[in-house]
């Protein structure tokens, strides 16, 4: 651990909750992952004039019941009016939902990990002209017995900077499913697992107050997620929130 503590970044943290009455009555399949949705985001430092970057993740997706295989998109955005630059978008697992395969993106060594992730893929992205977007195909696994979340650095090409920050942000279910093929997930919302038996697991609870760590190399700054929630970091007053 005291590899990725070499530098400790001050910032505010704020607790987001979130929480959905939707129950699914349906199984989402992994060509039905609903509209993207930049639920969880946040811009953390100031990008570079006419640049405006944001990510979007399914609203839904659905994890075999067997395999515990998901399927997720993770989409990147730039809605300025002038082109990025090089950037890089980092796709990071916690708690149940690790990431298996980012598709044309590299996996960051166990060692560069930021505290509290359990995987983490770096998409480096030469330019994202002004008004475009690019998607990725995420493989994962979720150990529905756990919470599970997933984050979405948008960072400078150097890692220098976070210019978005996605989560991490968790998908789950309030309506579980042991018995049925697949459980559908919904995005923003606290997974209640069950255990085969139908008999309800109380979540893993994840201690408050985590320093921000540099991703290694990549230079991504995240924050570990607890349970409940979201925990967010920045070295200036936030400029920009979506839902």
């Amino acid at each position: 651990m005291s590899s990725r503590r070499t530098k400790t970044i001050a910032g505010s943290l704020v607790t987001a909750s979130f929480s959905t009455v939707m129950i699914l009555s349906f199984t989402a399949s992994a060509d039905d992952q609903g509209p993207g949705s930049s639920k969880g985001g946040k811009a953390v430092d100031e990008a570079p004039a006419g640049v405006r970057l944001t990510t979007l993740l399914p609203s839904k997706i659905s994890v075999d019941n067997g395999s515990e295989n998901t399927d997720i998109t993770a989409t990147v955005k730039n809605e300025g009016t002038k082109d990025s630059g090089k950037i890089q978008l980092l796709v990071v697992g916690f708690d149940g939902l690790s990431v298996k395969n980012v598709q044309g993106c590299s996996q960051v060594s166990e060692n560069n990990l930021p505290e509290g992730s359990n995987s983490a893929f770096s998409c480096p992205i030469d330019n994202l002209a002004a008004g475009k977007s690019k998607s990725y195909a995420v493989d994962a696994t979720y150990d529905l017995n756990k919470a599970g979340k997933i984050c979405l650095p948008v960072q400078s090409g150097d890692g220098k900077k976070t210019y978005w920050q996605q989560g991490p942000v968790p998908f789950g279910t309030t309506n579980p499913s042991p018995n049925a093929p697949a459980t559908p997930l919904l995005l923003g919302t606290d997974n209640k697992p069950v255990a085969p038996g139908g008999d309800q697991k109380e979540l893993p609870k994840t201690g408050v107050g985590r320093d921000v760590l540099p991703l290694g190399a990549a230079g991504a700054t995240l924050i570990a997620a607890g349970a409940a929630g979201l925990w967010w970091t920045s070295r200036r007053p936030a400029r920009q929130v979506r839902g």
